[in-house]
């Protein structure tokens, strides 16, 4: 508990500490609690959490770990090869202006996750292949494990070819080495069933050791295993640091993927947006549509369960909430009597230059968000959207999100988080 002493990384009790408050911030509550009911939840709960998050800083997260993962065989074969420095830079990975995001393919906390649902996310995801999607994104910590399970097995039993599959590796305090990042991209090769990922991402800045970490990015580039990188969460001097480093490899940034909305506008007012333009690296928007805000579904008679019941009543208790819908249907109005507020919000993120990746789990979601990519919108509707939306106050302020004690990286004092 002494602040200096919990500063030292080689301190036992500090990586124990720090993998605690991360995994708390992180997943907010163990997976232990997220079957017991909200009435129920006492400290007994919390505490199981913070007992859980230790012992998994003994063990690997997964039970599909890199060390008894059994990869593909040129993948495996991609892991013996030598290392080679890339001479010249390589080309950057085309990214497609539409993409889906499978967060909820295994997520039970917050979108409440069961094994029955597979079915329709099957479903889902055909009608996506069918509409023309390329890109899904996907991560160990979904699940964990699960969605990339899911959504290797969906596209290896679709037969299709040409699909973009992003991932993603979990920076936890207890992994210091850039052979962890090897290795969790081994777990991940093995439950996708695949030989390559197209983009590999580091899901978040970690508490130390980021340099270590980039490196173990560019080695997955080099060694084959992926092809391309990018990073999630990180704010602008992170890219700008991150994006120097692999350049010195030949190694380009290709995407930041960073929570990004009407109701979340963080990265164009901090600059964040005008930094990844000016580099040229993609942003890939996740949460487009506000964590189902922006559906235009939420009442304060028909809320969300879980965590995102108290950003809903947050949101609809704002004064100019009804603004900003008013907004979204007045610009649905000019495409058509069958254009959706989720299309808009999709639509408004795509007029950003940046790449939306919706969620979705089932067939109706699928066809909805799809037709997103059909909306061209006009300048004067950006503008009117962003008037309104800048009237709402956000959901959440950078001082309250769960990671704020975490920005600073305890090593660099580097500031790495996204807002």
């Amino acid at each position: 508990r002494d602040p200096q002493h919990a500063r030292d990384p080689g301190h036992d009790c500090a990586k124990s500490t720090l993998a605690a408050v991360f995994v708390a911030g992180v997943v907010w509550k163990s997976q232990r609690c997220q079957g017991v009911p909200r009435h129920s939840r006492t400290s007994r709960c919390r505490r199981s959490a913070v007992r859980e998050s230790n012992a998994l800083g003994r063990r690997e997260v997964f039970q599909g770990a890199a060390s008894q993962a059994t990869l593909p065989a040129a993948a495996a074969s991609a892991m013996a090869a030598p290392t080679k420095a890339l001479a010249a830079p390589a080309k950057a990975l085309q990214l497609p202006s539409f993409g889906v995001g499978a967060w909820a393919w295994g997520d039970r906390l917050f979108w409440g996750y069961d094994e029955k649902q597979d079915a329709d996310l099957r479903a889902g995801f055909e009608t996506c292949i069918r509409g023309g999607v390329k890109l899904f994104d996907t991560a160990e910590l979904y699940g964990p494990g699960r969605s990339e399970e899911l959504l290797g097995k969906f596209i290896k039993d679709s037969g299709v070819s040409g699909v973009q599959v992003a991932t993603k590796f979990a920076a936890f305090p207890w992994k210091v080495s850039r052979e962890d990042v090897v290795s969790a991209c081994k777990g991940s090769l093995a439950r996708l069933g695949m030989d390559s990922i197209d983009l590999y991402q580091i899901h978040f800045p970690a508490v130390w050791k980021n340099e270590v970490f980039w490196d173990g990015l560019g080695d997955c580039f080099e060694k084959g295993l992926v092809k391309a990188v990018g990073v999630s969460n990180y704010g602008s001097a992170a890219v700008r640091a991150i994006s120097k480093t692999l350049a010195a490899r030949g190694i380009p940034l290709t995407s930041n993927q960073i929570q990004y909305s009407l109701v979340y506008r963080f990265p164009e007012l901090n600059g964040m947006k005008a930094t990844c333009d000016e580099l040229g690296v993609k942003i890939l928007a996740y949460s487009p549509l506000g964590l189902g805000a922006l559906t235009g579904k939420w009442s304060m008679e028909s809320l969300p369960s879980g965590p995102r019941e108290t950003i809903a009543k947050k949101l609809l208790q704002d004064p100019n909430w009804s603004g900003l819908i008013a907004a979204m249907k007045d610009v649905a109005a000019q495409h058509g009597p069958n254009t959706t507020l989720s299309q808009i919000a999709i639509a408004w993120c795509i007029a950003k230059g940046t790449t939306p990746i919706p969620g979705i789990r089932n067939v109706k979601q699928a066809e909805d968000n799809i037709r997103a990519m059909q909306i061209p919108l006009s300048v004067g509707e950006v503008d009117a959207l962003d008037a309104a939306a800048a009237k709402v106050a956000p959901y959440i302020s950078p001082a309250e999100s769960p990671f704020n004690s975490l920005r600073e990286s305890l090593d660099t004092k580097q500031r790495l988080y996204e807002a």
